[in-house]
């Protein structure tokens, strides 16, 4: 059992988190022609919006309510009027998702309300579905807002049905999967003969494509219709404990069960993975999977030995945190730091001695002397100080391309993880020892 630690500083010195709000606009643009927009000023979506277009190098759609001081106060009806009808006639979406921000919920602005008014004052706009969650900024973190939005989604858009459709399933992803990761697990659920209904899916709409035509919402995602639809299917996975209140949510108002799949990553979790889609669609599981399986035995054989005794430090969401730090725990590694954002059910039960929730300072100062930080772009400033090398993860990972299409689920995520750590640590090796003879060398001249 691991000893949660809050951090009582005054002030976050090195965030490690990311707020609600923009965690929430993230799940919007999951949904296909989709217009998320935050409820605050025009310096929080800008923040989020720079975030964004750092990690995934793309054109991003999200707007702002734009408040200022007076309409703060005064309250933001006007401001919300005039950004739904102003992004409908322009862009034309199917879903305005909207996220609230720390300073309209200080000011506490009835929104749900709002958007009755909105719906009364302008019947054009009754084909644009408007949905909104509450996500301050000074509670919580990242995964909080995804899951929230989740939920709101499918308590709004979701219908119930008595109607069941053989071979069709759910999918509900944390906000720690990248593209590439909901697209594996898309491929995965295929290959069983299964047909996926996947809320939200970025795969979709930041994986990176060119597309043949310019629109000023998300391009690609969960269309809508399909949506509507995951009433009728068989079950329910949800990946991640974040999305456990949404799979619950569907289940109370739809009646479809579900199952809960803490991480994807490891040879154990896959495998249970695997084994629940061969009971779902009564198929054996393909010869593919049984390769890769093989594979990724292989790698964990071939880099045990840099693993055995490896002392890690980590600062990650709670989800990544469990699903990275048990994977290299598996491997032989010890987890002398975790560092996290926000509570969750899990971090009593991580190994390893104390999860602090705290920043990237309390991660750097706790770091000294471990092997290796596993943390988002933000560590590095910390790696570059300490000497240790550092393995990105999560988001924003914007020192770095490709950020959308790493893998870390599934048997060939789990094989990339192995190889591209070992790989470090072989470099980092290999630099020390280039420091040694060059120390040596210039030791040899001046004697």
């Amino acid at each position: 059992m691991a000893t949660i630690i809050h951090s009582k500083k005054a002030c976050s010195v090195s965030p490690l988190k990311m707020s609600q709000p923009i965690g929430g606009a993230l799940a919007f643009m999951g949904i296909n022609r989709s217009m998320p927009v935050l409820h605050g000023s025009q310096g929080c979506t800008a923040f989020g919006l720079v975030l964004f277009v750092r990690h995934f190098r793309e054109m991003i759609p999200l707007q702002t309510t734009a408040m200022n001081e007076v309409t703060t106060i005064m309250g933001g009806l006007e401001n919300i009027e005039q950004a739904i009808v102003n992004i409908y006639k322009r862009a034309k979406p199917a879903l305005i998702g909207i996220c609230s921000t720390g300073l309209t919920e200080t000011k506490g602005d009835d929104v749900e309300s709002y958007l009755k008014i909105v719906r009364q004052r302008h019947p054009e706009v009754e084909d644009c579905q408007l949905v909104y969650v509450s996500t301050p900024d000074f509670v919580g973190a990242f995964q909080d807002g995804w899951g929230k939005a989740v939920s709101k989604m499918i308590e709004v858009l979701v219908e119930a049905s008595s109607e069941t459709v053989k071979g069709q399933i759910n999918i509900l992803p944390g906000s720690h999967l990248s593209a590439a990761d909901i697209e594996e697990i898309k491929e995965m659920v295929e290959d069983f003969g299964l047909r996926a209904i996947i809320l939200p899916d970025i795969s979709g709409s930041l994986d990176g494509h060119v597309p043949e035509d310019f629109t000023p919402t998300t391009i690609g995602g969960t269309p809508l219709e399909k949506l509507k639809e995951m009433g009728k299917s068989e079950v329910t996975i949800a990946i991640g404990e974040q999305m456990r209140a949404a799979a619950m949510a569907l289940e109370i108002k739809t009646g479809v069960p579900f199952f809960i799949f803490e991480r994807l990553t490891g040879l154990a979790s896959v495998d249970l993975f695997i084994e629940r889609l061969s009971i779902i669609a009564q198929k054996p599981v393909p010869n593919k999977y049984r390769r890769q399986r093989s594979q990724l035995v292989d790698a964990m054989l071939d880099c045990q030995f840099y693993f055995g005794g490896l002392s890690i430090a980590l600062g990650a969401e709670p989800d990544l945190l469990w699903a990275i730090g048990n994977f290299l725990v598996e491997m032989g590694a010890k987890i002398t730091v975790a560092i996290t954002t926000t509570e969750s059910v899990l971090l009593p039960n991580m190994p390893c001695d104390t999860v602090t929730i705290g920043d990237l300072e309390d991660l750097e100062t706790m770091a000294k002397g471990t092997d290796l930080i596993l943390t988002h772009s933000h560590g590095r400033g910390a790696s570059r100080r300490l000497g240790i090398p550092l393995y990105r993860i999560g988001l924003p990972m914007f020192d770095r391309v490709g950020a959308a299409h790493r893998l870390s689920v599934g048997y060939r995520g789990s094989r990339n993880i192995l190889f591209e750590i070992t790989n470090l640590l072989i470099e980092q090796e290999e630099k020390k020892e280039e420091e040694k003879e060059r120390t040596h060398f210039y030791t040899s001249l001046s004697g």
